[in-house]
């Protein structure tokens, strides 16, 4: 599973669409924020940035597809009312998108002749000062795509694209390249300048995704394991996602009682920023468990083996709630 990180660098909160992920719901982030989605491996869709309830630029995504890499485009073709970029992370040779396309546009549209600007009036929507504001769809209107393309002709897609026997320009075609195998992907979000931060955004939440049967209780590291953050009930072979602050230290384990198998791991450590987890028998083992990294960086720890169901005998007790388990290691 591989994430998608979207970055608002604006100082306003703002409204996407999302469309293929999220159970297709729309999603606000705060002002200097970032939100994480989960994308799973040959899922396609969009985010799209809203404005005044007009769809505008928008990033489209197809996850681990030919050849295992991601395929993503930055798209004005429905309008613009602000700026976007999208790049894998971590590789910002992938980057694509106008870091300045509104500004770009702006200047472009008070350099455009009185004839240019009178086609182009239900199109292109102005501020009180006669300042771009917000541009409708390029794909409905030849004059306005043609005025875009003085600036943003090749870091966007435009038009539709010279597909299938179309003439339209192939520099739409270059966005549709290929990334660089299968990672998270970034997108920023902006009024300015959305060139991405490399150093790691300040994150809204990160989230823990869980796979099995029980219900999992997330613990921070100096509660009881009576005294859990969260709890999520999994129905048998689903998943779920669960948002956590950036601060979170501690485990998830099966319910709250002991002896069970620990998962620990914390999101950013002090040290370094990274995240770090492992699988602790000292409190006891009630079943198998993994943990791994969704960066890229294919990280793995854990063990997927039945070990409960070949435990000797004086290793084992059980629950208060009857279930097998192999005793604490520690004594507690």
């Amino acid at each position: 599973m591989h994430f998608i990180n979207i970055h608002n660098k604006s100082s306003h909160d703002q409204n996407f669409e999302v469309h293929g992920w999220n159970n297709n719901q729309n999603t606000t982030i705060k002002a200097g924020q970032t939100s994480t989605i989960s994308a799973p491996d040959g899922s396609s869709g969009a985010i799209i940035a809203l404005h005044d309830g007009h769809e505008g630029e928008q990033v489209e995504i197809t996850r681990n597809a030919y050849g295992g890499n991601d395929f993503f485009d930055v798209s004005n073709i429905v309008g613009a009312g602000g700026n976007i970029t999208a790049m894998q992370v971590g590789d910002q040779s992938t980057l694509k998108g106008d870091p300045d396309f509104m500004q770009d546009m702006d200047s472009a549209w008070h350099k455009a002749s009185q004839s240019v600007r009178a086609q182009l009036k239900d199109f292109v929507s102005t501020d009180s000062q006669g300042n771009v504001k917000r541009i409708g769809p390029i794909k409905d209107s030849p004059e306005l795509e043609k005025l875009v393309r003085t600036f943003a002709n090749g870091k966007a897609y435009i038009g539709v694209g010279a597909w299938n026997g179309n003439p339209d320009n192939p520099n739409d075609n270059a966005q549709s390249t290929a990334g660089h195998g299968n990672k998270d992907i970034l997108i920023t979000y902006s009024d300015g300048d959305t060139s991405p931060d490399l150093a790691q955004p300040k994150q809204e939440s990160h989230a823990a995704e869980v796979h099995g049967v029980h219900p999992a209780a997330f613990t921070e590291t100096a509660a009881p394991a009576t005294d859990p953050l969260k709890n999520v009930k999994l129905a048998a072979g689903s998943r779920s996602h669960v948002p956590l602050p950036t601060t979170f230290k501690g485990r998830v384990q099966r319910g709250t009682q002991l002896p069970a198998t620990w998962v620990e791991f914390q999101i950013s450590a002090s040290n370094d920023g990274a995240a770090h987890g492992d699988i602790s028998l000292e409190q006891g083992c009630d079943g198998a468990a993994t943990i791994a990294s969704t960066d890229g960086s294919n990280r793995l720890n854990g063990f997927t083996d039945d070990v409960l169901k070949h435990a000797p005998a004086a290793t084992c007790t059980k629950k208060s709630d009857g279930t097998k388990a192999i005793a604490t290691t520690v004594g507690n």
